[in-house]
């Protein structure tokens, strides 16, 4: 049995949110997410960073500043203020973002925002060239080995990004003449993932667009598509390429371009 048809049995919520068909009798046999992970049968993922005043961000990005604001040695209880830009950590980039009049990020539907995750790995790529992109190739060859990919997805790349976070110097990569180099998506992968209709795109580094870009093309396709993108993912490496079921709580800030986000993948033991 797939990892995907165990996680439908295992997890029916999944099925709900991930738009998939499943039988009456399949889901009257299926165990609660909360009696999974009672019988040990769930496990849950991070697939995001902490966020802290030392992560990086893509240049011009709002850091983070928390301030105390009270303690409980003093006030009795311990709590923070914090600023922090839309586009900063973990997040979310919502259509508006880069197409007028589009949704905004609290316009997001909860069922957009959760799926099948189909994690396409490109680490060897990029080891070999840190400006990699994604090409209609990788997903072709995604698609042959597991299936096409569909509404019922959430795109996220692997390209081993992640691994540079703690140092913001690699992390951006950038030359002598100001130039970044890391990994992103052709547009022309953006395209074939709009005519599949996913329902998002995520990816380990600072932009979906590859460092060199000045012009974010791939920003403009794919969202302009009505999809959202999720930059700054951690570490994937306990995904497996298909099954697993991808939950992105960002934050539903009214008006907003984006937000940050906790993204969390639901793996059957």
């Amino acid at each position: 049995m797939s990892g995907t048809r165990k996680l439908h049995r295992l997890f029916p919520l999944a099925l709900l949110l991930g738009g998939c068909a499943t039988s009456t009798s399949t889901t009257r046999e299926a165990a609660s997410p909360v009696e999974a992970a009672r019988q040990g049968k769930m496990r849950v993922v991070d697939l995001g960073h902490p966020l802290s005043e030392e992560m990086p961000v893509f240049p011009g990005g709002v850091r983070l500043k928390s301030t105390t604001l009270g303690t409980v040695e003093k006030d009795g209880y311990y709590i923070n203020e914090f600023h922090i830009g839309e586009h900063t950590g973990t997040h979310v980039d919502a259509p508006a973002h880069f197409i007028p009049g589009a949704a905004t990020v609290e316009q997001l539907s909860p069922e957009s925002l959760s799926g099948f995750a189909a994690v396409v790995d490109i680490t060897s790529q990029v080891a070999g060239n840190p400006d990699y992109e994604v090409s209609v190739e990788d997903l072709l060859a995604w698609e042959k080995q597991h299936g096409s990919l569909g509404p019922q997805h959430v795109v996220l790349i692997r390209s081993g990004w992640a691994s540079r976070w703690g140092d913001e110097t690699r992390y951006r990569n950038t030359d002598t003449a100001g130039v970044m180099h890391f990994p992103g998506v052709s547009v022309a992968a953006s395209q074939l993932l709009r005519e599949r209709k996913v329902k998002g795109l995520g990816i380990d580094t600072l932009s979906t667009d590859p460092g060199p870009s000045a012009t974010f093309e791939q920003h403009r396709d794919f969202l302009g598509g009505g999809g959202y993108h999720i930059e700054n993912l951690g570490d994937m490496s306990a995904l497996p390429p298909q099954g697993a079921f991808v939950v992105v709580a960002v934050m539903a800030v009214k008006g907003g371009s984006g937000a940050p986000a906790r993204v969390m993948a639901f793996l059957e033991q």
